[in-house]
């Protein structure tokens, strides 16, 4: 069941009364008001993760609701719930900070999908919010986790990059740390004392994007009562970070080429141009490449883009980097919480190795802090990691392919046994360094037997006393 409590209003008890059953039955914990005075006024900051509001209705109405959440809460997503979904209405509610507009009548899948975005956006955000409170505290790399040469080699461009005012254009599989590596650009670069701003380019409808982006002229269009900066001329001086930008419809490329072109652009509904100072850092785990060849992206946009390129390893080919990630998250969710969970057996450990994380970095910290909530000892055991991941069954092999099957699982024993090693090696110096080359310390830590600890020390040729 989900821990996940939202906040439902809606002065229509039989529709609120129907989006409550729908998402407790998908295993949220729902708190519904039929009279919106009641709902703001018994809110409090960090109650829920999600907050959903019809904007028409009697007394205070959902936009004024809105308002008062806001100011007693900056972060919690809020859908708004419109049977009037314009323009006008979208722009009024994104402005005072809503997250989606969901449009009547609609379906409870549709209810549920959005609902699933919203929060998987504020976990997300909540994440960025901390990385970016870190980073910007320590202006360094410390925060990126992981020994590997390629994610050495690669953070020694990022470094090169973030002090040389260009456009990045940062590639990889979601779940890999695109947006870490932007801020740690932005925070390692002259423009550090400015504006990072970030825009999603696939979570706003194309009217919104464009006025989010470039802000519009009072009279452009109706509600725009008055003159409205938008991102790019927010970011003036600091750094711009475009995530999802395999997202942006074909005009928003063109009018973005001609302010990478020039450095300026014009608010919707004005004639004047706008000249700023903004350095683009964008990302996307789309193939842009193919994207061109098919028509649907413009190839001297993406060329504008990609003057330099990151591309981000999956966290399969970082496997070397599992133990410090892991510990990392370990020890996050144990300050957190206030657990003491020491580590994995080792069974655990063996899949964790084995296993391909096709959610990368970000899958990885859910897994650990799943098990953390599930175990009941104080290392995660094998059976409470195969209720979230579990190594993939083989496939069955005819006699004419037995041999060429046979060298290929030789392979991939040797690859694994060796991915093994790498891993024993670098969980056993992490726990040295976390305890001073205590061996003692460090067997209780891994929930290990002192014998096998320094049985482990010999086979790595690994001396404890570099470590004291």
């Amino acid at each position: 069941m989900s821990s996940k409590r939202i906040l439902l209003i809606d002065n229509e008890e039989g529709l609120c009364r129907m989006m409550e059953a729908v998402l407790g039955d998908s295993g949220y914990q729902v708190k519904s008001y039929t009279r919106s005075f009641e709902a703001v006024e018994e809110f409090k900051a960090g109650d829920y993760q999600l907050v959903i509001s019809d904007i028409k209705m009697p007394g205070m109405d959902g936009l004024e609701v809105l308002q008062r959440i806001r100011e007693k809460d900056q972060l919690v997503p809020v859908i708004m719930i419109t049977a009037y979904a314009t323009v006008e209405t979208s722009i009024q509610a994104l402005r005072r900070g809503a997250y989606d507009m969901l449009t009547k009548p609609f379906e409870p899948e549709e209810l549920l999908y959005r609902v699933k975005n919203a929060l998987s956006h504020n976990e997300l955000a909540e994440e960025n919010r901390e990385l970016k409170k870190e980073l910007a505290a320590q202006f360094s790399f410390d925060n990126i986790i992981g020994a590997t040469s390629s994610l050495k080699s690669l953070l020694e461009t990022v470094k090169k990059v973030a002090i040389r005012d260009t456009s990045v254009l940062i590639t990889g599989e979601s779940g890999t740390g695109k947006e870490l590596i932007a801020q740690a650009i932005h925070h390692n670069s002259p423009r550090r004392d400015k504006r990072f701003m970030a825009i999603n380019c696939g979570s706003l409808p194309e009217s919104v994007l464009e006025s989010e982006l470039f802000g519009y002229k009072k009279g452009a269009f109706t509600g725009a009562a008055s003159d409205r900066k938008g991102i790019i001329e927010a970011a003036d001086g600091g750094t711009l970070f475009l995530d999802e930008i395999g997202n942006l419809p074909p005009n928003v490329q063109k009018t973005l080429l001609r302010f990478l072109q020039e450095q300026e652009f014009m608010r919707i509904g004005d004639t004047k141009p706008i000249k700023v100072d903004v350095r683009i850092v964008s990302a996307t785990n789309a193939d842009l490449m193919q994207e061109m060849a098919d028509g649907n992206y413009r190839e001297d946009f993406y060329y504008r883009l990609n003057v330099v390129n990151i591309n981000l390893p999956p966290l399969r080919q970082r496997r070397e980097d599992l133990p410090l990630l892991i510990a990392h998250f370990i020890k996050r969710q144990n300050k957190k919480f206030g657990t003491s969970v020491q580590g994995l057996d080792p069974d655990a450990l063996q899949l964790l190795c084995a296993y391909d994380w096709p959610g990368n970095i970000r899958q990885l910290e859910n897994v650990i802090e799943a098990c953390m909530t599930m175990e009941s000892t104080n290392l995660i055991s094998l059976a409470i990691l195969n209720q979230f991941i579990s190594a993939s069954p083989s496939s069955p092999n005819t006699s004419a392919d037995s041999a060429t099957t046979s060298a290929n699982n030789s392979a991939a024993e040797a690859e694994y046994n060796t991915a093994l090693g790498n891993f024993e090696t670098k969980y056993l110096l992490n726990l040295l360094q976390s305890t001073g080359g205590n061996v003692e310390e460090a067997a209780q830590l891994a929930g290990m037997n002192i014998a096998t600890i320094y049985r482990k020390l010999k086979k790595h040729n690994i001396n404890k006393e570099d470590y004291c």
